[in-house]
């Protein structure tokens, strides 16, 4: 993950830098464009895992087989309908109501078609990656992510020595990069788990629950992407390329915090739903509250000393951030937080499968993000507006899924989950940002200053994580590992 982060930085610099901030904006915006289609596909995603996972904690190998081939079957069917759609209705809208230059309008269209093929990829590629997550052989995607590291270091390579247009050859070589990484995948899932040999299935019994599961995930997930790509477009029909510059690299910056909190989350869910599975709801409630204070913690480690610095932090990344790039990613990682509390919560709703209650509250408050947004910037509102609806909307999302969960197990505890989680994350958030900010206030901006702050904040949230956050089990199993680790070194010595 670290390796993953570093070189996804490090890439969009380089990618900025020789696109130039306006062809970066238009890669951003036509390929969001693309991905207003995915809603369909990302219900099905949820329902594929969540019942691949759910066969295996049953032991049921028959069924597990007739599901694997179900879903890979409506994956197929919601490929061809995507890529329809793509080709009619978003080919119109890329022509007729996207602001672009009419001069790069060309290398826009083969970015879309670009686009389109990787998201078509993406689609069938679900099922397979869902069967390694469910067979927690996370190590896999350790060694492929590597390799997928790699190969974006060779994109940038090329294309700052490339001659052909560099919009074009960028979105090219993603291309050929995701097909490979995709066939990866595939080909160990079809060598190491037996129900992963297709078969055509249409199983009654399989896929229909799959398809009402994904059908009240559909609104859900359809508003995600709608609130996602639709301020991407308001940014741009209002402000143009350069905004849509910056919310690419506010995603960029999204997209690498946040995926920490994702590998973890992807861990965590199979045993969430085992668990569930096995009926052994105690266990899972402690792993969905631990799972929550831990994992808002390891972010605030790594987003607290870029929230502070971060216009230090895009001057070192970017040389020349795009206007109002540190205000969005100063709020895309404030939601991060919210919005990883809320997906483990929804993790642990899945589970039980009555998704219908929660798809349809957060999925209505992610659409209240564009008619509040598009009437305050007629009014003149700043660009930022949309980002802090986000934060204000996730968390009333947030507490109504903590809810929703009680309502289906009762073992869950929402006292819990705000004294020991919420209370706890807050109360150390407020003690690290006092003594990062005595830091940052004492000298001028310049890297020891940096350097300073990240020490500072790590220092104290570790300090007050240990004696705050952790349990006395926790706190027992934290000093045996340290022993272990200080017996070794002793003994190697």
């Amino acid at each position: 993950m670290l390796l993953s982060m570093g070189v996804s930085l490090y890439t969009s610099r380089i990618v900025l830098s020789t696109l130039g901030v306006e062809d970066y904006g238009i890669y951003g915006v036509v390929g969001g464009v693309v991905m207003m289609f995915s809603f369909i596909n990302s219900s099905m995603s949820g329902a594929t895992s969540r019942f691949l996972t759910f066969a295996l904690g049953k032991g049921d190998m028959d069924n597990l087989k007739k599901t694997f081939s179900s879903s890979l079957t409506i994956h197929i069917l919601i490929a061809l309908v995507i890529l329809i759609l793509a080709e009619t209705v978003g080919l119109w809208f890329l022509e007729n109501k996207l602001v672009i230059p009419e001069y790069r309008m060309s290398a826009a269209r083969w970015v879309y078609q670009f686009s389109v093929l990787s998201s078509v990829i993406a689609i069938t590629q679900v099922p397979y990656n869902a069967s390694i997550i469910s067979h927690e052989r996370m190590n896999i995607y350790a060694y492929v992510e590597i390799l997928n590291v790699a190969l974006r270091l060779g994109i940038v390579y090329l294309l700052v020595i490339g001659n052909f247009d560099k919009l074009i050859l960028y979105a090219a070589m993603v291309l050929c990069v995701s097909i490979f990484i995709a066939m990866i995948y595939r080909f160990y899932c079809l060598k190491n788990f037996e129900e992963c040999k297709y078969k055509y299935e249409w199983d009654k019994k399989n896929i229909y629950p799959m398809l009402s599961f994904s059908g009240w995930d559909l609104y859900g997930n359809m508003s995600v992407v709608a609130r996602i790509q639709g301020v991407n477009i308001l940014l741009n029909l209002f402000f143009g390329p350069v905004l849509n510059a910056a919310n690419s690299v506010a995603m960029q910056v999204q997209g690498a915090v946040g995926s920490f909190a994702t590998n973890i989350l992807t861990a965590v869910q199979p045993q969430i739903v085992k668990n569930y599975a096995a009926q052994n709801y105690q266990y899972m409630m402690k792993l969905i509250l631990n799972t929550a204070k831990y994992v808002y913690l390891l972010l605030l480690i790594l987003a607290l000393p870029l929230i502070l610095e971060m216009e230090f932090v895009l001057n070192i990344w970017l040389k020349n951030a795009p206007s109002y790039a540190v205000s969005l990613c100063r709020c895309t990682l404030i939601f991060i937080f919210f919005s990883t509390q809320s997906s483990i919560l929804i993790k642990a709703i899945h589970a039980t499968g009555n998704i219908k209650r929660p798809s349809l509250i957060n999925g209505t408050l992610y659409l209240l993000v564009l008619p509040v947004s598009y009437f305050a910037f007629r009014w003149g509102g700043i660009p930022e507006f949309p980002y802090i609806c986000n934060i204000l909307f996730v968390f009333i999302g947030m507490m109504s899924n903590a809810y929703t969960l009680k309502l289906y197990v009762s073992h869950f505890s929402i006292k819990d989950f705000v004294f020991k989680v919420l209370s706890v994350c807050f109360f150390i958030s407020l003690l690290s940002v006092l003594a990062s900010l005595c830091v940052k206030q004492s000298m001028p901006e310049c890297f020891l200053r940096f350097v300073l702050v990240v020490l500072a904040s790590t220092t104290s949230i570790v300090f007050l994580s240990y004696f705050i956050a952790l349990d006395k089990e926790t706190k027992y199993i934290v000093k045996q590992k340290i022993s272990i680790l200080l017996n070794q070194r002793k003994w190697k010595s």
